[in-house]
């Protein structure tokens, strides 16, 4: 996200992120899969075409 220029600020202003899923997020904790929506739509929206793979990364 940093190399096509997506901040925490626009996380949290546009995509509708609230700042607790952030901090979670920035541990690599568990998100939702509205929370991956919300960040897929505003991704593609902003012109970054991006794939689910491109968002997450499953691990075991």
């Amino acid at each position: 996200m940093e190399k096509n220029g997506v901040t925490q600020y626009y996380l949290l202003k546009y995509c509708g992120i609230d700042n607790k899923t952030l901090a979670n997020m920035k541990k690599n904790g568990n998100i939702t899969l509205l929370t991956v929506e919300k960040i897929y739509k505003a991704l593609n929206s902003k012109g970054i075409h991006c794939t689910l793979d491109d968002i997450v990364k499953f691990t075991d």
